[in-house]
C-alpha cells in the first residue's frame, strides 16, 4: 500500500469513527455552573432540572455552585471551558442582560455564550408599608409626587431586580425616590417594614411571606398576568402603568463554539421537562413560571432584556465598580 493510499485509508476510517464517538453523547458525568451559593433560589432551581435530566439522559448531573461578584466569577468559567457539552451554566437576566451595563468590565462576554433553553421565570411584587395611607399603584404615585424628598425604596443591592425595577417604575410613572440599597433583600424588608423606606420591588419567593403575614402590604404584581399566589394583586399594567413588566428569569447557557446537535439535545430534553406535570407543580411551590422554547427564543429574550435594561441602567446612573 502506497502512503498516499494510507492517509486516505486512515481519514476514511476517522471521518466514520468521529461521528460514532460524538454520537456517543454524553457518556460522562456533565457539569452545571451555578454562579450562586448552595440553598438559593437559582441552586434549588438548578437542581430540580438537574435531577430530571440525569433521568433522561441516564448520566450524572453534577451542580458545580462558582458564587461571587454578582455571578460574574460563575459565569466565566463557563466562558472558557471546552465547547463538548460537559461543562454547562445556569444564566440569568442579572449575568446575561444587565451586569455588563452595571461593571466597567466583565471578565466574559454574555453575547458569547451560547443559549440552550430558558427555564422558569419569577414575578416581583411591588410591597409598601402597611401603615402608609397607600392600598393601590395610584395612591402610591400620588404619595410620592407629594412627597418628592422623602419618599425612598430599598432593594437587595446596586443592580438588582429590585433596584432596576423601581427605577423603571420611577421612569413610567414620573415619580423622585431615593434609592436606600441593602447587604440582601431580607434587610430591605426589615426596614421596609420599620419605616425606614416607604416601598419596594422583590420577587415573590422573598417578600411572599411577610405579605402573607400581614407584616407588609402588595399593591401590584410585575408580571404580566396575576399571580396563582396573590390573585387579588393586579399587574401594574392593569394598575395605570401601562406595559411594565419586569420578570427574573434563567436558563441555560453553553460554552462558546459547543456543538449545535449538543445544544438541541439539551434543548429537547428540558422542554420534555417543563412538560412534567410534578415538575411544573414543584415550579409553582417555589413562585416560577415555567418557560422552555427553542434557543433561539432565549436568544431573541436576552437581546430583548439586554437593550431594555441597558438604557434604565444609563438613566439611573447605577454602576457596581
Amino acid at each position: 500500500m502506497t502512503p498516499t493510499s494510507r492517509r486516505l485509508l486512515l481519514a476514511s476510517l476517522l471521518a466514520c469513527v468521529l461521528p460514532a464517538a460524538h454520537a456517543a453523547w454524553p457518556d460522562r458525568p456533565i457539569r452545571v455552573v451555578v454562579p450562586s451559593a448552595a440553598g438559593g433560589s437559582p441552586d434549588i432551581l438548578m437542581r430540580l432540572f438537574g435531577n430530571e435530566l440525569a433521568k433522561r439522559l441516564d448520566q450524572s448531573v453534577v451542580i458545580d455552585n462558582r458564587p461571587g461578584a454578582a455571578g460574574n466569577i460563575g459565569m466565566q468559567a463557563v466562558s472558557i471551558a471546552a465547547p463538548d457539552g460537559y461543562t454547562i451554566g445556569y444564566g440569568n437576566n442579572a449575568t446575561l442582560a444587565t451586569n455588563e451595563h452595571l461593571f466597567s468590565r466583565l471578565p466574559y462576554e454574555p453575547a458569547k455564550l451560547v443559549p440552550v433553553v430558558a427555564l422558569a421565570s419569577s414575578a416581583s411584587l411591588l410591597v409598601v408599608n402597611k401603615d402608609l395611607p397607600i392600598q393601590t399603584t395610584g395612591d402610591l404615585i400620588h404619595y410620592a409626587k407629594a412627597h418628592p424628598d422623602s419618599t425612598s425604596f430599598g432593594s437587595g443591592g446596586t443592580g438588582t431586580s429590585g433596584h432596576l425595577g423601581a427605577e423603571l417604575f420611577k421612569s413610567m410613572t414620573g415619580i423622585a425616590s431615593q434609592h436606600v440599597p441593602y447587604k440582601g433583600a431580607p434587610q430591605a424588608i426589615n426596614d421596609l417594614m420599620g419605616g425606614n423606606v416607604q416601598f419596594l420591588f422583590d420577587n415573590v419567593a422573598s417578600v411572599g411571606p411577610s405579605v402573607a403575614g400581614g407584616k407588609v402590604r402588595a399593591i401590584a404584581i410585575t408580571s404580566r398576568e396575576r399571580s396563582l399566589q396573590f390573585p387579588n394583586v393586579p399587574t401594574l399594567d392593569e394598575s395605570g402603568v401601562k406595559g411594565f413588566e419586569m420578570q427574573a428569569w434563567g436558563g441555560l447557557v453553553a460554552p462558546p463554539q459547543t456543538p449545535a446537535d449538543i445544544v438541541s439535545r439539551l434543548n429537547r430534553e428540558i422542554n420534555a421537562i417543563l412538560q412534567d406535570q410534578k415538575v411544573r407543580a414543584q415550579l409553582g411551590q417555589l413562585s416560577f413560571m415555567p418557560m422552555g422554547g427553542s434557543s433561539e427564543d432565549f436568544r431573541r429574550l436576552i437581546q430583548s432584556e439586554r437593550l431594555k435594561w441597558g438604557e434604565i441602567v444609563r438613566k439611573s446612573g447605577a454602576k457596581v465598580d
